[in-house]
């Protein structure tokens, strides 16, 4: 039910389109969280194969693939959606938005802690590339199709080519 409420006030502050409290059943976005919460219970109990499995089912049938290994804040809002991927070791900070065909990914076949942190109040437009363990600092706002390779400072807007 927390989870629903959280969802619903993202989708009430980010999405003018919203008519009905019902809606948020239709929104990818949101079935790809539930599946994460689901896939990140049996990770944290280190079922790995069940978490995947959960991880494979919610890509299957929301086109959006959160590793179980990510931590992700609070209203996380992803509109769209399709083609967002989220990365084992990244890091999502609260009222972030993210639009489709994101991806905070890593650089390689890096170990450890290998995909960005995002900061709080983070707006990342379709298509942009934050990779490698960088951080994206409160605030910060992700261009369309950006592709971010090194830290960007809070409350900046980082474009094109971000290395």
């Amino acid at each position: 039910m927390r989870l629903y409420r959280e969802f619903l006030e993202s989708v009430i502050k980010n999405d003018p389109s919203f008519k009905t409290k019902i809606e948020v059943f239709l929104y990818p976005g949101f079935w790809a969280l539930v599946y994460y919460k689901i896939s990140r219970f049996f990770y944290l109990k280190k079922f790995y194969f069940i978490s995947k499995l959960f991880m494979e089912i919610g890509k299957f049938f929301t086109s959006i693939e959160i590793h179980p290994g990510a931590i992700i804040g609070k209203r996380l809002f992803i509109d769209h959606g399709f083609g967002v991927v989220i990365g084992e070791t990244a890091v999502i900070g609260d009222d972030v938005v993210i639009y489709h065909g994101v991806t905070l990914g890593a650089t390689g076949k890096d170990s450890g802690k290998r995909h960005p942190n995002i900061g709080n109040n983070v707006f990342i437009g379709t298509g942009a590339k934050i990779l490698g363990n960088i951080t994206v600092g409160d605030g910060a706002k992700i261009g369309a199709n950006a592709i971010i390779l090194k830290d960007v400072p809070s409350f900046v807007t980082a474009t094109g080519i971000y290395k």
